[in-house]
């Protein structure tokens, strides 16, 4: 039998309380939607989070103190995927049925938009990921409103879509979010001003990343090799790594990981969420990638903030190379932290304008259709 919903009450903000189930696909959508959560929780909103268990999203979701509904692990060859969406979609819907949530949000979950339909519930999805082909052709028939980045370079129905001049990464590293902890330094043996690069490599797992083969084996070593000749390096990675590698495994917990992104010297790796981090925190990154991301690709263009590389062993070569300049150029932290305050200028702030968005849903779209520059009300820095 369907729970009894309690009617809505009015909330300290003199709006009606609302219910939103909001859908978790990957770690980084926690630091997305998290701060927004919270806001709209203590305005007296209802909120639940429905999650797959992906890397680390369930360790981020139990320290930031989220309750939560899992679906299970996602499945890795053709069969296993479709038989995740039906066992995804059942978990949500059950979810949804005792919630009765009054608006879907998600990072273009397939998955909530379809049982947002079933519900008959508006959905509104939020993507910055041109190359997730299957996620967008499985959300986007049933997703009422898309709010996409301007710089994002694909093709999605205009009638549906709301750009933003923002990153997401700004949603949880704009300064009025995340303050650095210099306390993450004691964890790398590192005083504060000396060099170190992070190294980034991803599992290539995720359903747009078939294809693609990423730095090599042999590139990751030469990459370790000469970074090491100017400055300290620690690698975080997806996979296992080589026993050579070891030594450099990073022992920053997960938690610290944008502190010490913060500090550090310079990011290469093969991760866009985290350039783009890098670039919003003032600290260069190389971002190799055959299809790159528009994000990092305007964070190049209009900032100077981030260098982009495809995976051709030539273009590997010349990331390497690019990276022992940014290492060997004085002052460069200085130089990085100028553009950062270039970029924050230009930007908004992605979590007031998230939960405005939805706190106002759909009056807040129909603000956004007439006067688009409502958004700059929530602009990240003073002009």
């Amino acid at each position: 039998m369907r729970e009894t919903r309690p009617p809505c009450r009015k909330n300290q903000t003199d709006k009606l309380a609302m219910r939103y189930l909001f859908d978790i696909g990957h770690p980084a959508h926690v630091h997305y939607f998290r701060n927004a959560i919270r806001i709209l929780e203590t305005r007296g909103h209802q909120v639940a989070i429905t999650t797959r268990d992906k890397e680390i999203s369930l360790y981020l979701l139990k320290r930031h103190g989220f309750k939560y509904s899992c679906t299970g692990k996602n499945l890795g060859s053709a069969l296993g995927k479709a038989y995740s969406i039906l066992r995804n979609d059942a978990a949500i819907l059950r979810v949804s049925r005792r919630f009765s949530p009054d608006l879907f949000v998600s990072f273009f979950s397939p998955f909530a938009a379809q049982v947002g339909k079933i519900m008959g519930r508006p959905v509104l999805g939020f993507s910055d990921t041109e190359n997730a082909n299957l996620s967008i052709s499985l959300s986007k028939p049933f997703t009422d409103v898309i709010v996409i980045p301007s710089c994002y370079r694909g093709e999605l129905p205009v009638k549906k879509t709301l750009k933003f001049e923002g990153y997401f990464e700004l949603a949880y590293l704009h300064p009025k979010r995340f303050t650095p902890d210099l306390f993450v330094l004691t964890y790398l043996g590192l005083e504060q001003g000396d060099k170190f690069v992070i190294l980034r490599f991803v599992g290539w797992t995720a359903s747009h990343d078939f294809g693609h083969t990423g730095i090599s084996l042999e590139m990751k070593r030469r990459a370790v090799k000469e970074f090491s000749k100017c400055a300290k390096v620690f690698i975080s990675s997806e996979k296992g790594l080589p026993d050579d590698l070891m030594p450099y495994k990073s022992p920053i917990p997960p938690e610290m990981m944008h502190s010490a992104q913060y500090y550090a010297t310079l990011l290469y790796g093969e991760s866009a969420t985290m350039a783009s981090e890098c670039a919003v925190l003032g600290t260069p990154a190389i971002f190799v990638d055959n299809e790159g991301r528009g994000y990092t690709d305007e964070e190049e263009k209009e900032y100077g903030m981030v260098f982009n590389f495809t995976e051709s062993i030539e273009d590997q070569e010349r990331s390497i190379q690019k990276g022992l300049e940014l290492l060997n150029t004085p002052n460069i932290k200085e130089q990085w932290q100028r553009k950062r305050t270039k970029l924050l200028a230009e930007k908004i702030d992605v979590t007031a304008f998230m939960v405005w968005l939805i706190e106002n849903f759909p009056e807040s779209v129909k603000v956004m259709r007439e006067e688009p520059e409502y958004q700059y009300r929530f602009r990240s820095a003073p002009q």
